[in-house]
């Protein structure tokens, strides 16, 4: 694809796409651009791995829920980035979640569901000010819920961090 610095948003969902996210797809815009650009991929067949290019590009929105793309999204995330929905649930990525940098400002929506992604929940993700959802359930993560999570994010319950390998704290039952 050639690069299209005014693109506001690319929803290829619900189309039976096949194959893998072409390499080109990180080259929509430059990296440096301040430009909003969202990119949802959502309920398809894609397969694969999410190409680097994709992860150097700042997408406000990156959805690839429901397909079964696979191996280590941790690129999608970084301090600097300015995503403020991050769904790349129900596929197969399989990442440490304790290596990767949250989003600061802006990231209001994160589902990392029905994943393979094991480590731990960063107490970092604390500052994610914005955040207003998350789903980390059916994954490997183990360890403490960060503490004051339940205080700050009162609508959320136990659901979204049910079945993991070892998670424990408030929502959940106490870390023994």
């Amino acid at each position: 694809l050639a690069t299209l610095p005014h693109l506001i948003r690319l929803d290829l969902s619900r189309n039976r796409l096949t194959g893998s996210i072409p390499e080109s797809f990180g080259h929509l815009v430059s990296p440096n651009s301040q430009g909003s650009l969202s990119l949802i991929l959502s309920y398809n067949m894609l397969f694969g791995e999410i190409p680097k290019s994709v992860g150097n590009t700042n997408f406000n929105q990156f959805d690839v829920s429901r397909n079964n793309l696979s191996g280590d999204a941790s690129m999608l995330f970084g301090a600097l980035k300015n995503t403020w929905v991050l769904d790349i649930s129900r596929n197969n990525f399989e990442f440490d979640l304790s290596s990767v940098s949250f989003m600061t400002h802006g990231l209001s929506y994160l589902d990392l569901s029905h994943n393979k992604i094991y480590g731990k929940i960063s107490s970092q993700i604390m500052e994610a000010i914005d955040l207003q959802y998350v789903n980390v359930s059916y994954n490997r993560l183990c360890g403490k819920i960060p503490s004051p999570w339940k205080l700050k994010y009162e609508g959320l319950d136990n659901t979204s961090f049910l079945h993991n390998r070892c998670l424990c704290g408030s929502p959940l039952a106490p870390c023994k």
